[in-house]
């Protein structure tokens, strides 16, 4: 019962949200507690201090949303300050006003700065670059977010990106074990987004050449595309500072992928400094901040009222419940097959519950069974990582705010445009790594 009445709370969150009935950030926090209360009358066995709940929800994601705020503040200085606007004009140069460059490059650049393996460092730097083009051929901004995320799903597998070191530490195995037979899935499905990216070029070619001939400038300069974006912040541009603000990027980027602190304390280093540089004076610091206070403050707030929803989850033992109901839901004559069954497992968890309670909480227990049917628990653990496009779109992932935001859409509606082709770069992934033996489809003797 505690199961049903938890994926009843998940389905009437994605509803609201989806049919823009509330807002994300006032659904993850009315849809749960209201739940939460009435399950109290219901389950009087799970803990009753929603408060305490909540409250260790929010101190979990407190990091991830400490560092959103200020790496939103970060990147949006150097975005003032014209860090981006080489890149950009390179851009231009190339894609030359064609929407299908326009959208295969957007594709490339994702897949490129995603190496870091970083979301939210990701999304700003792709949309810093591509935004302004996208928005001055008047092209279709879901389709920029849709291949930007669907890029960030594909190396979101890499080894320091997050889903495969956790899987790698709750079976006990070594993460290179994972993560090496993956590799050409993962090229695969990089390939796929390149295709989509190009679905969505001609899409909009097609549609462009119906306006009237005035309506799209296609031979518009690099420098006529950024002034639309530099008029309204011209005085901050710091042009003979662009060497000093590039090393202070690159430099922390670097240390971003080294590991070398926490990811909020490099952020809050790194826009301390970049503030002092390029901004001396106590007013531009506080023109500055609050030119992009609207930002960070929207995208921190969806961080911790989506720790009031996981806080919630996992306080009433929701999670456990529905994991317990999906792990019994498979029956013997299924064993063999385990492993496309996790596959197929890992999206809609992903989507619905964390990461860390996927994979600490539920692949353990899909691996020990699957030892009984052949299936190592390696084979098991690539196969809980097909979902991870699927997962990006989830209301729980703070980075996603953090693009919508930055191209002005709703979470529901990018949700409703990504969904299909997210799922298709599983099926891609799936079928990939199925033909590659990454995982067996079933096991030897089923």
């Amino acid at each position: 019962m505690l199961s049903l009445y938890a994926f009843t709370m998940v389905s009437v969150f994605m509803a609201l949200i989806m049919t823009k009935r509330l807002s994300a950030i006032v659904a993850l926090i009315v849809v749960p507690v209201s739940f939460a209360l009435v399950g109290l009358l219901l389950f009087g066995s799970y803990q009753t201090d929603l408060g305490t709940m909540m409250m260790d929800g929010v101190k979990q994601l407190a990091p991830t949303g400490v560092m959103l705020v200020f790496a939103i503040l970060y990147f949006g200085l150097m975005i003032d300050v014209g860090v981006f606007d080489p890149l950009i004009r390179a851009i231009v140069r190339i894609v030359h006003g064609d929407p299908v460059r326009i959208m295969i490059g957007s594709a490339l650049l994702a897949l490129m700065v995603s190496l870091d393996g970083d979301g939210a460092t990701t999304y700003m730097i792709t949309t810093a670059a591509m935004l302004p083009v996208i928005r001055h051929m008047k092209m279709d901004v879901r389709m920029l977010a849709c291949v930007v995320i669907m890029a960030g799903g594909v190396m979101n597998v890499l080894p320091w990106g997050g889903p495969t070191a956790r899987v790698a530490s709750a079976l006990h195995v070594d993460v290179s074990e994972i993560f090496l037979p993956l590799i050409p899935s993962m090229i695969a499905t990089a390939a796929w987004v390149v295709f989509v990216a190009y679905r969505f070029g001609l899409k909009e070619r097609e549609r462009l050449a119906k306006l009237p001939p005035d309506a799209v400038d296609e031979d518009a300069t690099a420098s006529e595309i950024l002034a639309a974006d530099a008029e309204s912040h011209a005085e901050a541009r710091r042009p003979r500072l662009f060497w000093i603000n590039l090393t202070l990027t690159l430099g922390l980027l670097t240390a971003l992928i080294m590991g070398v602190m926490p990811l909020a304390v490099l952020f809050m280093l790194a826009f301390a400094i970049a503030m002092m540089i390029n901004f001396p004076s106590l007013d531009e610091q506080r023109d500055r901040l609050a030119a992009h206070a609207g930002n960070a403050l929207a995208v921190g707030g969806l961080v911790f009222a989506a720790g009031i929803f996981t806080g919630i989850l996992s306080g009433t033992k929701m999670v456990e419940a529905m994991a317990a109901t999906v792990t019994h839901a498979v029956p013997a004559s299924m064993g063999p097959y385990l492993a496309p069954i996790t596959a197929a497992l890992s999206a809609p968890f992903t989507f619905f519950i964390s990461n860390d309670a996927f994979y600490y909480g539920i692949v353990p227990i899909l691996a020990e069974t699957g030892t009984h049917y052949g299936i190592s628990p390696v084979e098991m653990g690539r196969a809980s990582l097909v979902g991870q496009q699927v997962h990006l779109l989830s209301p729980l992932v703070a980075s996603t705010f953090l693009l919508v935001s930055f191209v002005g859409i709703e979470l529901g509606e990018h949700q409703r445009f990504t969904l299909k082709w997210a799922l298709g770069s599983c099926v891609v992934f799936f079928v990939a790594a199925i033909l590659t033996g990454a995982f067996p489809f079933v096991a030897a003797g089923g």
